[in-house]
């Protein structure tokens, strides 16, 4: 008799979780998405999901890790502001951020939690793409939609949201090529060691310079995507090795210039990120042989990744992967008022909307909103 009903218990035990996992699952549909002009599949072959449909409202959580640069606060603040927005407010119920630093297993504690506590969705900027399989594998069997972006996951079984990054190498690759016809010393600073980010426009840059035959000297420092970092790096760099015939930076690149000029080192051919105060630069400094290329996505890649999940919550088809545009202007184009602004903040990521999925912030709007935890 015990053993009958233990085995039972076991056996609906087993069906309960069998079942409530494969109610979990999103379903493999066919394109296209539902908002096909937003949420644009990575390539041709990209999976379409259609998750269960859940009534509203939603509480959503955002888990950060690095916090201490620039564009993360902006994330943090743009993420705040989107949640906001009285038409986002009113489909959440609750909005909370964390961010854990560089600390891989704080990150996955921090998304374990939300999971334990119920959650609808949690959007990540992950510090490792390759650390977070159990805890992917937790969301999926709660039916908690999992989200990254910028740094994203490496699993088919969480949507990704992101641009190009090694595309951005490339073409930061091909700026300095093509302003250097016979190669040179490069001064290459990099971003967070570890993030998929850091990885992929790093790999972009050299498998560029390399495939175009000439003979190119890298020198790489960390800069951690922030200002402060990326000036005394970059500082260090030319104390060390006197003159670059050409720089790319990831981020901190409005610090990378000032170490030019603290160190009066000539101003070269650069390839860099889309702040504000290193496009103020570009444009100050061009005739005097600062030549940019400023590319990337501003911190609203956060927002997109939100109205992701809100999408995918309501029963929306969505792409596993989903492909954002970049922010592209080079020299001589840079125009004051539409691609920098002189009053605003050097910290200003500029770039920072996508038309397509509606989403545009004013500066105001997003300097608004604080750093901090909630």
């Amino acid at each position: 008799m015990y053993k009958t009903l233990v085995g039972g218990l076991l056996a609906a035990a087993a069906f309960t979780l069998s079942h409530s996992t494969a109610l979990a699952q999103p379903e493999i549909v066919s394109g296209p998405a539902a908002e096909a002009d937003c949420f644009v599949p990575w390539t041709a072959d990209t999976k379409f999901f259609k998750f269960p449909k859940k009534d509203g409202p939603y509480r959503i959580a955002l888990a950060n890790g690095y916090i201490a640069n620039t564009w993360r606060i902006q994330m943090i603040q743009t993420a705040k502001a989107y949640a906001a927005q009285p038409d986002v407010a009113a489909k959440l119920k609750e909005f909370k951020v964390v961010s854990t630093g560089e600390d891989v297993p704080a990150q996955i504690s921090a998304i374990n939690n939300f999971i334990d506590s119920g959650y609808d969705a949690i959007v990540v900027n992950a510090q490792n793409p390759t650390a977070f399989g159990p805890v992917i594998k937790r969301a999926k069997q709660a039916g908690v939609v999992l989200v990254a972006f910028d740094n994203i996951l490496d699993t088919q079984d969480a949507i990704n949201v992101n641009v190009d990054q090694k595309g951005l190498g490339v073409l930061w690759a091909n700026w300095l090529a093509k302003h250097l016809p016979d190669g040179g010393k490069v001064l290459e600073v990099r971003g967070v060691a570890g993030t998929s980010v850091d990885t992929d426009r790093h790999n972009g840059i050299h498998e560029t310079l390399d495939a175009t035959g000439k003979k190119w000297d890298v020198v790489e420092v960390l800069g951690k995507w922030d200002d402060p970092t990326a000036q005394k790096a970059t500082a260090d760099a030319i104390a060390v090795h006197k003159k670059f015939d050409g720089i790319t930076a990831q981020g901190g690149d409005t610090g990378v210039v000032q170490a030019m000029i603290d160190a009066k080192h000539p101003f070269v051919p650069f390839g860099g990120e889309t702040e504000n105060g290193f496009r103020k630069f570009c444009a100050k400094y061009a005739g005097e042989g600062l030549k940019c290329s400023s590319a990337g996505t501003g911190p609203a890649q956060v927002a997109v990744a939100i109205k992701t999940a809100i999408a995918a919550l309501e029963g929306q088809v969505v792409p596993q992967s989903i492909k954002l545009p970049l922010a592209i202007v080079e020299d001589p184009n840079f125009k004051a008022g539409q691609d920098f602004y002189p009053d605003q903040s050097d910290n200003f990521f500029v770039g920072n909307a996508f038309p397509t999925c509606g989403i545009n912030f004013t500066a105001q709007e997003i300097m608004g909103q604080s750093k901090e935890n909630q």
